[in-house]
């Protein structure tokens, strides 16, 4: 282990105690839940997600011929019409996330719903984040490897639920990234973040984070920080004006 990695570890371990939270656990519906509608939504939203998720790493990969890519593309347009029935704006969060905290079903980064996300799952506690994801052939940039700004979706992410397991959810104001060396897909992926105690104030943190691979987790890949901020409530209906966030959330600004 590096001396850099094992200086953050360190200090990781020693900033503000972070309750455990596993973000899978707001994937996993209670049980005697499953006559309840909006669990019942949440389940199949999943089910499409990944099947969607097939489908993207299939496209992604697939050296077929003109003829089967145009027959593909006309069921697909077929599909597209029935989930438009009955949908949202920007202006409304998604309803089956207000059925369990914490639950962001359509998170490009984290949402098992959402087709584009890997998804990387979230596990917090004793201080440290980790996040753990392979990414397929659709988050491709250089050949064979990850596209700079997926690696900055993720780090984002991460670095979000550092800050959020503080106390309060808040919002990126600043993110700074080096890439030292280019992460490979289809290689399980280790994300890990904290939050030093000498970045905390009453409302910013400055949070870190690296990317590494599950096998080589002191390997770094990319180290970022970022710079975190919990709105106040001028500053939320500023923001988000008569949007209101999920039940969940509300009691948050």
């Amino acid at each position: 282990m590096s001396d850099r990695t094992a200086r953050a570890r360190t200090t990781s371990k020693e900033s503000t105690a972070i309750a455990p939270y596993r973000q899978s656990d707001a994937e996993t519906e209670p049980e005697g839940s499953g006559e309840d509608r909006d669990q019942d939504r949440a389940r199949a939203a999943r089910e499409l997600g990944d099947a969607l998720r097939e489908l993207t790493a299939a496209a992604t990969s697939t050296e077929v011929d003109a003829a089967t890519l145009r027959k593909i593309a006309d069921q697909a347009r077929d599909l597209a019409g029935p989930l438009s029935a009955a949908s949202r704006t920007r202006h409304t969060p998604p309803s089956i996330d207000d059925a369990k905290p914490g639950r962001r079903m359509y998170n490009p980064a984290v949402g098992p719903g959402n087709p584009i996300a890997p998804p990387m799952r979230v596990e917090v506690g004793d201080g440290v984040v980790v996040g753990t994801c392979t990414l397929g052939l659709a988050y491709e940039g250089p050949h064979s490897y990850t596209h700079g700004g997926v690696s900055a979706l993720l780090i984002d992410q991460v670095l979000g639920h550092a800050h959020a397991a503080l106390g309060r959810p808040g919002m990126t104001v600043a993110l700074s990234l080096r890439y030292r060396r280019p992460v490979p897909l289809e290689t399980p992926l280790r994300l890990t973040a904290w939050v030093p105690e000498e970045s905390i104030t009453d409302r910013r943190t400055g949070p870190q984070a690296t990317i590494a691979t599950q096998d080589e987790p002191d390997r770094v890949l990319v180290e970022a920080s970022g710079v975190f901020v919990v709105p106040s409530a001028e500053q939320a209906s500023r923001i988000f004006g008569d949007s209101r966030p999920p039940r969940w959330q509300q009691d948050r600004y």
